[in-house]
């Protein structure tokens, strides 16, 4: 243990690391269903848009699609460098499936989409998941349709799941990105977690360190939902720092003045 407050309460490591084991990740039910929702449109071959504030666990979902669609039929590619133009999103791409990137645009589109009907062949369905997809360079997507088109668009040999903030669903309404929208059969929005949701997701975490009693307070709690804003990522930050400032102050349970003393601390340096 490097850190004194995980000994101060006896933690087996950091409750609320993101370094933690896909089977491990606890979601609300609103995000199970969610969760079920895509992995039944992959099974279907459809492509999706998944779409939410940021800190509300849409990479979060990502890591439990993987955990729970079967790795014989499906073949899951993930990337998160969404800031290239056209020709090198696709030597991205390249890379990410262990093939050898050409020099030219043509090369490297080929490369990729030969490879998606090799796996076809093999009765292998390849899934490109695409984080941070408002961010895509326009020219990228103007052609992304192009990609999921395979012997005169009558198979359908890979799916696409575009992840990225709510402005990605503004961008894809644009007429220029009509082809690719067309091309989406699921839109799926993640939203914040409830009060319900924060207090049971804190609770899971802290199990998971060997911690069955509770750490914090019930108002404890509520002030960390509420300066959270319902995001899994600030929810993590903040309750790491209340835990840390607790074990500073010999305390063993977090209540409601560590918490707004961290608040408070966070409210004037953002000032």
């Amino acid at each position: 243990m490097s850190t004194p407050y995980l000994a101060h309460f006896g933690f087996s490591s950091a409750p609320f690391s993101k370094e933690i084991p896909d089977d491990k990740l606890w979601l609300p039910s609103s995000k199970v269903s969610l969760i079920e929702e895509i992995c039944e449109a992959l099974k279907d071959r459809e492509s999706v848009l998944l779409t939410g504030e940021p800190g509300v666990g849409k990479t979060c979902v990502l890591r439990a699609i993987r955990q729970r669609l079967p790795q014989a039929g499906f073949r899951l590619t993930y990337c998160h460098n969404a800031t290239l133009g056209r020709r090198d999103f696709y030597r991205q791409l390249c890379f990410a499936l262990g093939l050898s990137p050409s020099a030219t645009a043509a090369a490297v589109f080929w490369a990729v989409s030969t490879h998606v009907e090799e796996l076809g062949r093999e009765r292998c369905h390849p899934v490109f998941l695409l984080d941070e997809a408002h961010l895509l360079h326009q020219d990228v997507l103007d052609h992304l349709h192009i990609l999921l088109n395979y012997q005169w668009d009558s198979k359908a040999l890979l799916s696409l799941v575009l992840v990225g903030l709510p402005d990605l669903q503004a961008r894809l309404a644009m007429r220029r990105n009509r082809s690719l929208a067309s091309r989406l059969a699921r839109y799926v929005a993640i939203g914040k977690l409830t009060p319900d949701d924060t207090a049971e997701y804190i609770r899971k975490r802290l199990e998971l360190v060997g911690c069955e009693k509770d750490v914090f307070t019930s108002d404890a709690v509520a002030m960390l939902h509420e300066g959270a804003d319902g995001a899994h990522r600030d929810l993590d930050r903040l309750a790491t720092l209340a835990l840390r400032e607790a074990a500073r102050r010999k305390k063993k349970l977090v209540e409601r003045d560590v918490v707004s003393r961290i608040t408070a601390a966070e409210e004037a340096e953002a000032a």
